[in-house]
């Protein structure tokens, strides 16, 4: 064999070999690739591996444990720290901030929240015009045509409580123990009149379930409706919500720390991260004041060149207000909290946020088996006193929010299961780099939030206000 011949067998088997070893190595990476995905479900994996434990668990081979691998073999083991802290840092006093943040939060894609609401349908009326009964009547009973503030709550086949209007038994002469009921037998828009019969009305002459004279301002509540057995349809009843609006508020706070000032040496320690906590609480503060007395505007700030929206609070979204003479006895809280927890089908449950005036005036009550206040009671991370009747509970809690705005005296009684947030920009921190744009030697960082509250059933929700 000649020297050529020989030259050419050996360059093959070299290409052979080196082929070989990168085929090899190109398998080794696809392998590694594979299984790191198959660990992770993910299309993209990190320069490790993470192989299942024989109890379900993870673990990392050939690689140290990091956040990256921790985030890839176990996704909501890491929280997002600051919204731990937020929550942590003096929840005690920015109840209404802290009761927000644990309640119902939704994510706004826009700086504008709108924002719909269903109300409940009245039951109430009253009478505008007196009804005089006939002198005389024959035959079947006369419809009474009543004339109310509001005939438009009441429908055919309604029946109706008339209250403090006794009915009569069924001999149509003796006064029964229960109120007149009436029933709807036809309502005239144009003339704006009811026609109703009696359910258990009075007899006059020979007539029978008579409606008796009614007089202005008598109570007329809606009741349930009385079909005929070959009723097959009833009156229609429709509801549409309410659309309504609140701006979400940009809060801001922007914390800073000398490079010198960091390097010095101080008797007791004292960083950036110290400041930080006092910064979000003292951002807290303002942001509860806004949020219970703020008005929702859209402003022009010349300097900026630019729109500044503020948020609307909800002390003024509350559907109902309450007021209290000087003294609150118990027979005042009563009345209270029959006000707060009825006629808007809210929950049994609510919160009273107040001034220092009106916590103490509820501390020197003396409490009975009507209305008593029970032990303390901790939720949303707040401590609360429970206030109990038999209309609901109430959870109190002193708020010196309102003693700062000057109504130490007053307070509101908020539904939790009725309050929402909105967020566009949820609360956050962000570092910024003012040496490196050569602004100033400092670390620095800015608090953010963009956020508002509303009040979803405002008849839920009343305001207390002493006159």
């Amino acid at each position: 064999m000649t020297e050529r011949v020989k030259r050419f067998f050996a360059e093959i088997e070299n290409r052979e070999l080196y082929v070989l070893l990168l085929t090899m190595a190109l398998l080794l990476a696809l392998a590694v690739i594979v299984s790191g995905c198959i660990v992770s479900n993910s299309p993209m994996t990190v320069a490790f591996a993470l192989i299942s434990g024989v109890a379900g668990g993870k673990h990392v081979v050939d690689g140290p444990l990091t956040t990256d691998v921790t985030r890839e073999g176990s996704p909501t083991l890491l929280l997002n720290e600051i919204d731990r802290e937020i929550v942590k840092i003096r929840p005690m006093a920015t109840p209404l901030d802290q009761i927000s943040r644990h309640a119902s939060v939704k994510h706004a894609g826009s700086m504008i929240a709108d924002y719909y609401m269903v109300d409940t349908k009245p039951t109430m009326a009253k009478l505008t015009q007196d009804y005089e009964e006939p002198s005389t009547a024959q035959g079947d009973a006369p419809r009474a045509a009543l004339v109310t503030d509001n005939n438009l709550i009441f429908d055919v086949s309604d029946t109706i409580l008339v209250q403090g209007v006794k009915g009569y038994e069924s001999d149509g002469v003796t006064e029964s123990a229960s109120d007149l009921v009436l029933y709807v037998v036809d309502r005239d828009d144009n003339n704006n009149v009811l026609h109703v019969s009696a359910v258990n009305g009075k007899k006059i002459g020979t007539a029978s379930n008579c409606v008796p004279s009614l007089y202005s301002n008598t109570k007329l509540i809606r009741m349930g409706r009385a079909a005929s057995e070959l009723d097959v349809m009833s009156p229609l009843f429709e509801s549409l919500p309410v659309k309504s609006t609140n701006f979400c508020q940009i809060f801001k706070l922007q914390v800073e720390q000398s490079t010198l000032q960091k390097l010095s040496n101080k008797e007791t320690p004292w960083n950036l991260s110290d400041q930080e906590e006092a910064a979000i609480y003292d951002m807290r503060l303002g942001m509860e004041k806004s949020f219970l007395f703020g008005v929702k505007s859209r402003i022009w700030d010349p300097n900026k060149k630019e729109h500044v929206l503020t948020t609307g609070g909800i002390w003024r979204q509350a559907g109902k207000e309450m007021s209290y003479d000087d003294t609150l006895n118990a027979d005042k809280l009563v009345d209270i909290m029959r006000e707060a927890f009825t006629g808007n089908a809210g929950s049994k449950r609510k919160i009273l946020i107040g001034g220092s005036g009106l916590i103490s005036s509820l501390n020197k009550l003396d409490y009975t088996r009507v209305v008593g206040a029970a032990q303390s009671v901790t939720k949303w991370g707040i401590d609360f006193t429970e206030v109990r009747s038999k209309f609901g509970t109430l959870l109190v809690m002193l708020s010196e929010v309102f003693d700062e705005c000057g109504m130490a005296d007053d307070g509101i009684i908020i539904d939790p299961e009725y309050i929402t947030k909105y967020c566009h920009i949820p609360f956050s921190t962000q570092r910024l780099d003012l040496k490196a744009s050569g602004q100033r030697n400092v670390d620095a960082i800015v608090l953010t939030e963009a956020s508002c509250l509303v009040l979803r059933y405002p008849k839920a929700h009343m305001r207390i206000v002493k006159r």
